[in-house]
Protein backbone atom coordinates (compact mmCIF):
# COMPACT_ATOMS: atom_id res chain seq x y z
CA UNK A 1 0.00 0.00 0.00
CA UNK A 2 1.48 3.73 -1.34
CA UNK A 3 2.46 5.63 2.63
CA UNK A 4 0.15 8.58 3.18
CA UNK A 5 3.82 10.80 3.13
CA UNK A 6 4.38 10.14 -0.72
CA UNK A 7 0.26 10.24 -2.08
CA UNK A 8 -0.51 12.62 -5.06
CA UNK A 9 -2.37 14.63 -3.01
CA UNK A 10 0.29 15.43 0.10
CA UNK A 11 2.75 16.20 -2.83
CA UNK A 12 0.06 18.54 -4.32
CA UNK A 13 -0.24 20.33 -0.68
CA UNK A 14 3.12 20.43 -0.76
CA UNK A 15 4.03 22.42 -3.62
CA UNK A 16 0.97 25.20 -3.04
CA UNK A 17 2.11 25.68 0.51
CA UNK A 18 5.63 26.36 -1.69
CA UNK A 19 3.79 28.18 -4.09
CA UNK A 20 1.72 30.19 -1.58
CA UNK A 21 4.95 31.17 0.20
CA UNK A 22 6.51 32.40 -3.34
CA UNK A 23 3.35 34.51 -4.01
CA UNK A 24 3.51 36.29 -0.48
CA UNK A 25 6.98 37.21 -0.73
CA UNK A 26 6.59 38.28 -4.16
CA UNK A 27 3.69 40.53 -2.82
CA UNK A 28 5.26 41.51 0.18
CA UNK A 29 8.78 42.39 -1.30
CA UNK A 30 7.86 44.23 -4.53
CA UNK A 31 7.25 47.64 -4.46
CA UNK A 32 3.76 48.94 -5.37
CA UNK A 33 1.80 46.04 -4.72
CA UNK A 34 1.06 46.80 -1.28
CA UNK A 35 1.47 49.57 0.97
CA UNK A 36 5.03 49.15 3.20
CA UNK A 37 3.90 47.06 6.50
CA UNK A 38 7.21 47.25 7.78
CA UNK A 39 9.79 49.53 5.94
CA UNK A 40 8.66 53.67 5.27
CA UNK A 41 10.00 53.44 1.88
CA UNK A 42 8.89 50.57 -0.02
CA UNK A 43 11.66 49.84 -2.24
CA UNK A 44 13.94 49.07 1.22
CA UNK A 45 11.34 45.56 1.35
CA UNK A 46 12.98 44.25 -1.78
CA UNK A 47 16.93 45.86 -0.81
CA UNK A 48 16.74 43.94 2.22
CA UNK A 49 14.71 40.62 1.29
CA UNK A 50 14.83 40.75 -2.61
CA UNK A 51 12.18 40.01 -5.06
CA UNK A 52 11.58 36.43 -5.90
CA UNK A 53 11.41 36.96 -9.37
CA UNK A 54 14.76 37.97 -9.99
CA UNK A 55 15.74 35.54 -7.36
CA UNK A 56 14.85 32.86 -9.78
CA UNK A 57 15.87 35.00 -13.19
CA UNK A 58 19.29 34.88 -11.49
CA UNK A 59 19.27 31.19 -11.15
CA UNK A 60 17.99 31.10 -14.47
CA UNK A 61 21.03 32.49 -15.73
CA UNK A 62 23.46 30.84 -13.93
CA UNK A 63 22.61 27.53 -15.42
CA UNK A 64 21.47 28.44 -18.99
CA UNK A 65 24.65 30.64 -19.16
CA UNK A 66 26.63 27.80 -17.27
CA UNK A 67 28.36 30.15 -14.61
CA UNK A 68 27.33 28.07 -11.73
CA UNK A 69 28.42 24.92 -12.85
CA UNK A 70 31.89 25.05 -11.91
CA UNK A 71 31.09 26.44 -8.81
CA UNK A 72 28.58 23.73 -7.90
CA UNK A 73 30.66 20.97 -8.23
CA UNK A 74 33.31 21.73 -6.04
CA UNK A 75 30.72 22.43 -3.16
CA UNK A 76 29.01 19.26 -4.07
CA UNK A 77 32.32 17.66 -4.33
CA UNK A 78 33.23 18.89 -0.90
CA UNK A 79 30.19 17.73 0.60
CA UNK A 80 30.06 14.13 -0.78
CA UNK A 81 33.71 13.86 0.33
CA UNK A 82 32.72 15.52 3.71
CA UNK A 83 29.77 12.89 3.97
CA UNK A 84 31.80 9.56 2.61
CA UNK A 85 34.22 10.15 5.20
CA UNK A 86 32.57 11.23 8.15
CA UNK A 87 30.15 8.07 8.05
CA UNK A 88 32.88 5.64 7.31
CA UNK A 89 34.89 6.46 9.82
CA UNK A 90 31.85 7.22 12.05
CA UNK A 91 30.75 3.65 11.68
CA UNK A 92 34.02 2.06 11.66
CA UNK A 93 35.06 4.13 15.11
CA UNK A 94 31.29 3.96 16.35
CA UNK A 95 31.29 -0.12 16.42
CA UNK A 96 35.10 -0.49 18.09
CA UNK A 97 34.25 1.46 20.99
CA UNK A 98 31.18 0.09 21.09
CA UNK A 99 32.68 -3.79 21.39
CA UNK A 100 36.06 -2.74 23.27
CA UNK A 101 34.34 -1.58 26.63
CA UNK A 102 37.73 -0.76 27.64
CA UNK A 103 38.73 1.59 24.83
CA UNK A 104 35.50 3.27 25.34
CA UNK A 105 36.24 3.97 29.07
CA UNK A 106 39.48 5.49 28.03
CA UNK A 107 38.29 7.33 24.82
CA UNK A 108 34.87 8.64 26.11
CA UNK A 109 35.79 11.97 28.03
CA UNK A 110 37.88 12.88 24.75
CA UNK A 111 35.10 12.13 22.81
CA UNK A 112 32.31 14.12 24.58
CA UNK A 113 34.81 16.82 24.69
CA UNK A 114 35.37 16.75 20.76
CA UNK A 115 31.81 16.65 20.30
CA UNK A 116 30.88 19.54 22.75
CA UNK A 117 33.62 21.81 20.50
CA UNK A 118 32.02 24.53 18.57
CA UNK A 119 33.33 23.04 15.16
CA UNK A 120 33.31 26.21 13.03
CA UNK A 121 35.69 27.59 15.37
CA UNK A 122 38.49 24.89 13.90
CA UNK A 123 37.86 26.13 10.11
CA UNK A 124 41.21 29.01 10.63
CA UNK A 125 42.98 26.04 12.07
CA UNK A 126 42.35 23.81 8.91
CA UNK A 127 42.87 26.62 6.46
CA UNK A 128 46.32 26.73 8.43
CA UNK A 129 47.11 23.20 7.97
CA UNK A 130 45.51 22.21 4.51
CA UNK A 131 45.05 25.40 2.59
CA UNK A 132 42.35 27.29 1.03
CA UNK A 133 41.30 24.29 -1.07
CA UNK A 134 39.24 21.96 -0.99
CA UNK A 135 40.59 19.38 1.59
CA UNK A 136 40.18 22.42 4.21
CA UNK A 137 36.33 22.43 3.54
CA UNK A 138 36.36 18.52 3.47
CA UNK A 139 37.50 18.30 6.90
CA UNK A 140 35.15 20.83 8.40
CA UNK A 141 32.59 18.82 6.82
CA UNK A 142 33.93 15.67 8.53
CA UNK A 143 33.74 16.94 11.78
CA UNK A 144 30.59 17.80 11.79
CA UNK A 145 29.01 14.97 9.78
CA UNK A 146 31.53 12.11 12.02
CA UNK A 147 29.71 12.36 15.72
CA UNK A 148 25.65 12.18 14.69
CA UNK A 149 27.06 9.00 12.86
CA UNK A 150 29.43 7.94 15.71
CA UNK A 151 27.08 8.67 18.81
CA UNK A 152 24.21 6.31 16.45
CA UNK A 153 26.22 3.53 15.56
CA UNK A 154 27.79 3.39 18.90
CA UNK A 155 24.33 3.43 20.77
CA UNK A 156 22.99 0.83 17.82
CA UNK A 157 25.65 -1.71 18.30
CA UNK A 158 25.10 -1.75 22.69
CA UNK A 159 21.30 -1.65 22.04
CA UNK A 160 21.69 -5.50 20.80
CA UNK A 161 19.39 -7.48 22.86
CA UNK A 162 21.55 -10.03 24.74
CA UNK A 163 18.99 -12.82 24.18
CA UNK A 164 19.60 -12.33 20.62
CA UNK A 165 23.39 -12.16 20.97
CA UNK A 166 23.16 -15.94 23.63
CA UNK A 167 20.96 -17.54 20.91
CA UNK A 168 23.52 -16.91 17.83
CA UNK A 169 26.61 -17.79 20.17
CA UNK A 170 24.82 -21.30 20.88
CA UNK A 171 24.08 -21.80 17.23
CA UNK A 172 28.08 -21.51 16.75
CA UNK A 173 28.01 -18.11 15.77
CA UNK A 174 31.52 -16.57 14.95
CA UNK A 175 32.80 -13.05 16.00
CA UNK A 176 32.85 -11.99 12.81
CA UNK A 177 29.10 -13.80 12.09
CA UNK A 178 27.95 -12.01 14.71
CA UNK A 179 29.39 -8.66 13.49
CA UNK A 180 27.71 -9.07 10.08
CA UNK A 181 24.72 -10.84 11.01
CA UNK A 182 23.46 -9.12 14.38
CA UNK A 183 25.71 -5.88 15.12
CA UNK A 184 25.87 -4.43 11.38
CA UNK A 185 21.96 -4.89 11.10
CA UNK A 186 20.98 -3.50 14.30
CA UNK A 187 23.32 -0.33 13.66
CA UNK A 188 22.35 0.71 10.16
CA UNK A 189 18.82 1.70 11.56
CA UNK A 190 20.84 3.90 13.48
CA UNK A 191 22.98 4.91 10.52
CA UNK A 192 20.32 5.79 8.40
CA UNK A 193 18.66 7.73 11.38
CA UNK A 194 21.59 9.95 11.20
CA UNK A 195 22.39 10.40 7.70
CA UNK A 196 19.33 12.53 6.66
CA UNK A 197 21.12 15.20 9.56
CA UNK A 198 24.41 14.61 8.47
CA UNK A 199 23.79 15.46 4.37
CA UNK A 200 22.79 18.74 5.65
CA UNK A 201 25.77 19.21 7.86
CA UNK A 202 27.77 18.26 5.66
CA UNK A 203 26.76 21.18 3.53
CA UNK A 204 26.94 23.16 5.78
CA UNK A 205 30.89 22.46 6.75
CA UNK A 206 31.55 23.35 2.83
CA UNK A 207 29.33 26.15 2.54
CA UNK A 208 30.74 27.48 6.16
CA UNK A 209 34.37 27.21 4.67
CA UNK A 210 33.81 28.35 1.47
CA UNK A 211 32.42 31.47 2.99
CA UNK A 212 35.65 31.99 5.15
CA UNK A 213 37.87 31.82 2.93
CA UNK A 214 37.56 30.07 -0.91
CA UNK A 215 38.26 31.44 -4.91
CA UNK A 216 35.17 28.67 -5.81
CA UNK A 217 32.14 27.26 -4.95
CA UNK A 218 28.28 28.38 -3.99
CA UNK A 219 29.29 29.80 -0.92
CA UNK A 220 32.19 32.12 -2.36
CA UNK A 221 29.26 32.94 -4.56
CA UNK A 222 27.18 34.14 -1.67
CA UNK A 223 30.02 35.54 0.04
CA UNK A 224 30.69 38.04 -3.03
CA UNK A 225 26.88 38.61 -3.80
CA UNK A 226 27.12 40.08 0.03
CA UNK A 227 29.87 42.32 -0.47
CA UNK A 228 27.92 43.85 -3.45
CA UNK A 229 24.80 44.04 -1.56
CA UNK A 230 23.52 41.94 -3.58
CA UNK A 231 20.45 40.23 -2.00
CA UNK A 232 19.31 38.85 -4.77
CA UNK A 233 22.30 36.56 -5.44
CA UNK A 234 22.44 35.82 -2.23
CA UNK A 235 18.77 34.31 -1.75
CA UNK A 236 19.06 32.53 -5.83
CA UNK A 237 22.41 30.68 -3.86
CA UNK A 238 20.70 29.39 -0.76
CA UNK A 239 17.79 28.32 -2.93
CA UNK A 240 20.33 26.08 -5.13
CA UNK A 241 22.36 24.84 -2.01
CA UNK A 242 18.52 23.93 -0.32
CA UNK A 243 17.23 22.10 -3.66
CA UNK A 244 20.46 20.48 -3.95
CA UNK A 245 20.60 18.90 -0.02
CA UNK A 246 17.10 17.81 -0.95
CA UNK A 247 18.16 15.78 -3.34
CA UNK A 248 21.07 14.53 -1.92
CA UNK A 249 18.28 13.67 1.37
CA UNK A 250 16.26 11.80 -1.65
CA UNK A 251 19.01 9.69 -2.52
CA UNK A 252 19.36 8.41 0.82
CA UNK A 253 16.33 7.78 1.13
CA UNK A 254 16.26 5.48 -1.75
CA UNK A 255 19.35 3.70 -0.41
CA UNK A 256 17.94 3.09 3.15
CA UNK A 257 14.77 1.68 1.09
CA UNK A 258 16.86 -0.37 -0.68
CA UNK A 259 19.07 -1.70 2.24
CA UNK A 260 16.40 -1.71 4.95
CA UNK A 261 13.55 -3.84 3.55
CA UNK A 262 14.00 -6.47 5.85
CA UNK A 263 12.66 -3.92 7.74
CA UNK A 264 8.84 -4.17 8.74
CA UNK A 265 6.99 -0.89 7.65
CA UNK A 266 4.94 1.48 9.91
CA UNK A 267 1.80 -0.34 11.63
CA UNK A 268 2.95 -4.15 10.49
CA UNK A 269 4.14 -5.14 13.45
CA UNK A 270 0.83 -4.08 14.88
CA UNK A 271 -1.30 -6.32 13.04
CA UNK A 272 1.09 -9.22 13.37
Amino acid sequence: MRSSSSSPALRAWQLLLLAGLFLAWHVLAVPGIVPPIYFDDPYKAAFFFGEPLKVLGRIWNWFVGGDIYRHLWVTLLETMLAFVIGTVSGIVIGIWLALAPTASAIFDPYIKALNAMPRVILAPIFFVWFGLGIASKVALGVTLVFFIVFFNVYQGVREVSPVVLANARMLGATQKQLLRYVYLPSAMSWVFASLHNSVGLAFVGAVVGEYLGSAEGVGYLILQAEGVFDINTVFAGILVLTAFALVLDGAVTLVEKRLMVWQPRSGETERI
